[in-house]
C-alpha cells in the first residue's frame, strides 16, 4: 500500500505555539478508574532528584469528513491484540508498537468518528504508517492533501510540577498519564479544535475568493457575477454554516463526558478553554454573518439591475409599438401612402 505522506506544509514542525499557560485538575488522579497505589518511600526519594520523565509528541490529524466504524473496527481488529482495546460512542482507543516487546515505541491513537485521529507517543514515521495502513480504508469523503490538518503539540510526566499546558505542552502527572480516560479527555478537545480549523480553513478562502466584490462594486457599480454564481456562493457559505451548526458534531459536548467524573469534564473544559475553542466558533459564526449579509446585497443589487433592465426593455417596447401606432395612423389619414396616389 502507497505510504501516507503529509503535505508539504507539515514538513516543519509547527511553529505557531500558544503562548499560554492553563493550569488542569489537580484532583485527576482520584477520579480516575485504576489509580496506581500510593508511591513508596524510595519513590518519593527518587522523585525528588528525576526529571521529568518522558516526553512525546501529541500529535492531530484531520484527514477526512468522517471515518466509517465498522470498517475501522474490523482494520484494527485484523492488526492484532492491542490496536483496539476500547469503544466509546464517538471514538476508538488502540495502542500502537513500533517494535515489539519495546515500550518506549509505543503509544495510544484515539480515532474519531468526524473524521480525525489523535496520536500519543508516536513518532511521524509511525503516525503515517497508521493513518495509511489502517485508517485509508476508512475514510469517507477524504479531504485533499492541502486540506489536510495537522495540530502538533507535546507531553510531558513528571512527578513533581502541577498539571499545566504551557507552549502547547501538556504536563501530566506520572501516576495519572498511564490512564487512557485522561488521554481520551484531552483528544476530545484537541480533535474538536482540530477539525474546526478544517472549517475555519474553508472559510477562510471563501472570503479570500469574494473579498473583492464589494470593492468592484464601489469602484465600477457593478459585480461581474451573474446571478448563478452569486446562487453558488451562497450555496457554498449555507453548506459550511450547516456543516459546522447543524450537521457536526464538533460544536457538542461529546456524550462520553455526559456520565464521566467531574474531573475530566473539567480537563476537557480547560483544554477547549487552551485553544479558544469558544472565542473560534464565535468568530467563524460571525465570519459566517458576514458573508451572508455581502451576498445578501449582491444578490438585491442583482435582482434590481435584472428589474432595471427589465423595465427599460418595456419601455423600449411601449416606444416601438407608439411608432408603429402612429405609422398606422398617418397611413389611414392618408399622410402616408405612395406618391400621387
Amino acid at each position: 500500500m502507497r505510504p501516507f505522506v503529509l503535505p508539504e506544509h507539515f514538513a516543519d514542525d509547527c511553529d505557531g505555539c500558544r503562548d499560554r499557560f492553563v493550569s488542569l485538575p489537580e484532583e485527576l488522579e482520584g477520579a480516575l478508574e485504576a489509580t496506581p497505589p500510593p508511591p513508596t518511600v524510595y519513590e518519593d526519594l527518587e522523585a525528588e532528584a528525576e526529571p521529568p520523565l518522558r516526553r512525546g509528541r501529541l500529535s492531530t490529524y484531520c484527514v477526512a469528513e468522517a471515518l466509517d466504524r465498522p470498517a475501522l473496527e474490523i482494520a484494527l481488529q485484523a492488526r492484532g491484540e492491542g490496536y483496539l482495546l476500547h469503544t466509546f460512542p464517538d471514538a476508538l482507543h488502540g495502542c500502537y508498537e513500533g517494535v515489539k516487546g519495546d515500550a518506549s515505541s509505543r503509544g495510544d491513537v484515539f480515532y474519531f468518528d468526524y473524521g480525525v485521529v489523535v496520536f500519543w507517543g508516536l513518532t511521524q514515521r509511525a503516525e503515517a504508517e497508521v493513518l495509511a495502513r489502517v485508517v485509508a480504508p476508512a475514510l469517507v469523503d477524504a479531504l485533499p492533501p492541502r486540506e489536510v490538518e495537522l495540530d502538533e503539540c507535546a507531553f510531558q510526566t513528571t512527578r513533581t510540577e502541577k498539571p499545566h499546558i504551557q507552549n502547547d505542552c501538556f504536563t501530566i502527572g506520572h501516576r495519572a498519564a498511564g490512564d487512557y480516560l485522561l488521554k481520551l479527555s484531552i483528544s476530545h478537545a484537541l480533535a474538536q479544535s482540530t477539525k474546526l480549523s478544517v472549517y475555519e480553513a474553508r472559510v477562510v478562502a471563501i472570503v479570500e475568493s469574494t473579498k473583492d466584490l464589494p470593492e468592484r462594486l464601489a469602484s465600477t457599480g457593478r459585480v461581474g457575477l451573474s446571478r448563478k454564481n452569486i446562487a453558488q456562493l451562497m450555496g457554498r457559505v449555507f453548506l459550511q454554516k450547516s456543516a459546522v451548526n447543524l450537521l457536526s458534531t464538533v460544536l457538542d459536548t461529546p456524550e462520553f463526558f455526559w456520565s464521566a467524573p467531574d474531573a475530566l469534564q473539567s480537563l476537557y473544559k480547560r483544554v477547549c478553554d487552551y485553544v479558544e475553542y469558544d472565542t473560534r466558533v464565535e468568530v467563524l459564526n460571525s465570519r459566517f454573518q458576514v458573508l451572508q449579509e455581502m451576498l445578501d446585497m449582491l444578490r438585491d443589487h442583482q435582482n434590481n439591475f435584472h428589474g432595471v433592465r427589465l423595465e427599460w426593455i418595456i419601455i423600449w417596447l411601449i416606444v416601438v409599438e407608439v411608432v408603429v401606432g402612429l405609422f398606422e395612423c398617418a397611413s389611414i389619414l392618408g399622410w402616408v401612402g405612395k406618391a400621387g396616389g
